[in-house]
């Protein structure tokens, strides 16, 4: 265990790890630093990391070798109630039933990809009330035991007489179960009086705030950054796509003051999301340079505002790191680690004593990860919740000769089908 690895936190759910645990070893699997090692993980907790072989378990083992092994990513900005919507004819259905099936699709989706935990924003008011939140909820208790899904209360009015029934809404969305009240400023009236509205909520409660701006008001943002320095547990905005049409003078002290009330940016390296019109992403080094602490979400999947979009952390970290510029360690981090922190969740590491929320990725090195991330196992709460494995062939020809081949039975060949050749796990 390295020397600065934080004290462990207690499990969420406050279950104690027993030697009566259900156990689980992951044999030989690759670090991030070039070790392979075993993970023994009992209950909800990673028990031992050992060498290679050294480990052994009394419950089922995962042979993990040619996989890197990783603390699970998270995804910090989703739209459950909208999300795989984008082929529906005519308007967004929001019967409570498809918000449903929407919301779980959507949230197996991204458990596939490797996120165990999720944050989603559910619009609220209007003429479906808190209909679509009490959906997610329903979503959420569904899930239970396969990924954890936080739901955020989305206002569209908050001042002035419009906004009463709108805070009256809001409240009421926090009894029920949403974990995090939020909104989009930029859409009010009074962008600050909403911000003002959204903390007070939060303050009462107890609960964090996690607000979708675009970000291209300086003065806009320096004032929700004085409202809300302090503020606990926390303040997260998204996606600040404008912060990086500002002049970069402008930009790095918008910035600065973000740093220094604590507020967390949770960029979109994927595309934009409901409520915003312009495309782009935030200027993830500005803001990092400054002291920010930036995460990186998916956004809207399949939506009106994005009719594409596959939900993958990966693939948001690849993009940080080939068109932001980011190492591959810290662009995984923002999906991973800085995830998971602007959730309020406990830190993830492949160390013992840590949660055991891996996610193991066929590959040798963190960059090929991130290149060609097809083959993955998803480990939630000590159990493996979600298996990907793919397969690519090529039919017989010079240049495949000397590819790595994966044994498989000899078969003949069926109908139609093409030559057999060389195929490659991936």
């Amino acid at each position: 265990m390295s020397a600065d690895s934080k004290q462990p936190q207690p499990p969420e759910d406050g279950a104690a790890t027993t030697a009566d645990s259900t156990s689980l070893l992951l044999s030989h699997a690759r670090l991030t630093d070039g070790r392979t090692v075993d993970v023994r993980l009992v209950g909800n907790r990673i028990e031992a990391v050992g060498t290679a072989g050294s480990l052994t378990t009394v419950g089922a083992r995962v042979d993990l070798a040619g996989y890197l092994l990783l603390p699970a990513a998270a995804e910090p900005h989703a739209h459950a109630d909208t999300a795989l919507s984008a082929d529906a004819p005519g308007p967004v259905p929001y019967a409570p039933e498809e918000v449903q099936r929407r919301a779980t699709e959507a949230a197996l989706l991204q458990l596939g990809h490797g996120a165990t935990a999720l944050r989603a924003h559910v619009r609220i008011g209007d003429v479906h009330g808190l209909g679509p939140l009490e959906a997610v909820l329903q979503a959420r208790r569904s899930l239970r035991g396969l990924a954890d899904l936080t739901a955020v209360a989305v206002p569209r009015l908050l001042t002035g007489v419009a906004g009463a029934d709108g805070l009256a809404m809001l409240r009421d969305a926090v009894k029920m179960g949403a974990g995090v009240v939020g909104g989009c400023p930029d859409l009010d009236p009074d962008p600050a009086g909403y911000v003002e509205a959204v903390l007070a909520v939060a303050a009462e409660h107890g609960v964090p705030v996690d607000l979708h701006t675009d970000g291209d008001d300086p003065a806009r943002l320096a004032r929700l950054a004085a409202m809300a320095g302090g503020l606990r547990p926390g303040v997260v905005i998204g996606p600040c796509a404008g912060l990086a049409r500002l002049p970069t003078d402008t930009a790095s002290r918008t910035a600065d003051r973000l740093a220094a009330a604590g507020v967390t940016v949770i960029c979109l390296p994927q595309g934009g999301c409901s409520g915003t019109e312009l495309r782009g992403a935030a200027p993830v080094r500005l803001l990092r340079a400054a002291g920010v602490r930036v995460a990186a979400g998916s956004g809207a999947l399949r939506d009106v505002a994005n009719p594409v979009g596959r939900g993958d952390p990966l693939e948001a970290a690849y993009l940080l790191a080939s068109l932001g510029g980011l190492p591959p360690r810290e662009a995984y981090g923002a999906v991973s680690e800085r995830a998971r922190e602007a959730m309020g969740l406990p830190e993830a590491r492949v160390e013992a004593g840590f949660p055991a929320e891996l996610l193991a990725v066929r590959g040798e090195r963190l960059a090929g990860v991130l290149s060609l991330a097809y083959s993955r196992i998803v480990v939630h709460r000590g159990r493996v919740v979600a298996r990907t494995s793919a397969v690519r062939e090529y039919c017989d020809s010079a240049a495949a000769l000397d590819l790595p081949r994966q044994a498989r039975p000899e078969r003949p060949p069926e109908s139609g089908s093409p030559p057999a050749g060389p195929d490659v796990r991936s």
